[in-house]
């Protein structure tokens, strides 16, 4: 929900902040929030061994990912960023079952690829029909792979690190990364409405801060390629949120789109049914025992 609700602040931010200056505005505030909590709860430093996919992750997710995003949507529709950009969740598929040794399941592979499918049609049901430029589509595909990439790598360091270590030191990166946007945030924050700027801050606390945090905890109690296929409900809670927001009433193909997106995580999450025990020499289906007992 709250990773949704960013893509509406980022578009009421967006006309009065540049992509580097929204995304390090963003960083900071959420830097700070998580600052304060780890002093507040006395949170030592990350062990040695978590610190190579923190670095990753907050270069990749927390920095590239959101000034790339910010950017290629500058060259694009709407719709055509979010089809690139659903890509991530089959990046994190395909990487953390080569790299992490968790395999490729069969119902979260079809779950993907029917969430993709409705993806593609929110897309192109919301897409203004305008010609997309090259570099914005190479932006949007991007930041899908550092998206990708980061919560691979957030995986492994979640075993020596919490996922509050893990957030806020990878934020604390991300921050670092999108340093050199500084001037242009200071440059802009006088001029910009109260409305873009308390956008920001929204961004920085609640689908950065808090938002984060909730996904590391939940990556750290199961597989990486299952906590990115539940991203998939994203396009479908986009729609939902922007209607009373801004007022954008979806296309019945838009809500059809995110229906499938949703049935798509829906199949993700399911088990395999369970194999039926081999039939007894009766052919009763029961486990014969020597004993006498069945």
């Amino acid at each position: 929900m709250l990773w949704a609700s960013a893509f509406v602040s980022i578009r009421a931010a967006a006309p009065h902040y540049a992509p580097g200056a929204l995304a390090l505005g963003r960083l900071l505030t959420a830097s700070l929030a998580l600052a304060a909590v780890l002093a507040v709860k006395r949170v030592p430093l990350p062990p040695r061994q978590a610190w190579p996919g923190i670095l990753t992750s907050g270069v990749l997710w927390f920095g590239l990912y959101m000034v790339a995003l910010n950017w290629g949507e500058q060259g694009v529709d709407a719709g055509t960023a979010a089809m690139v950009v659903n890509i991530g969740p089959l990046v994190i598929a395909l990487l953390s079952g080569w790299l992490l040794k968790e395999g490729f399941p069969p119902m979260l592979l079809a779950g993907m690829a029917v969430s993709f499918a409705g993806a593609v049609v929110v897309g192109l049901s919301t897409s203004d029909g305008t010609s997309a430029s090259l570099g914005g589509v190479l932006l949007c595909l991007l930041a899908a792979l550092a998206y990708g990439a980061g919560v691979v790598a957030q995986k492994p360091a979640l075993t020596y690190a919490t996922p509050l270590q893990v957030t806020t030191y990878g934020c604390f990166v991300g921050t670092a990364v999108t340093l050199p946007f500084a001037w242009q945030l200071l440059t802009e924050l006088p001029r910009a409405p109260l409305t873009a700027t308390l956008n920001m801050v929204y961004l920085g606390l609640f689908p950065t801060a808090l938002a984060f945090t909730t996904w590391t905890y939940a990556l750290s109690r199961t597989t990486a390629g299952k906590m990115g296929a539940t991203t998939y409900a994203v396009p479908a809670l986009v729609i939902l949120i922007a209607w009373p927001a801004l007022d954008e009433v979806p296309a019945p193909l838009t809500l059809l789109g995110g229906a499938v997106c949703l049935a798509g995580v829906a199949i993700s999450r399911r088990r395999p049914a369970p194999r039926r025990p081999a039939a007894g020499p009766g052919g009763s289906g029961q486990v014969f025992d020597p004993g006498g007992r069945r």
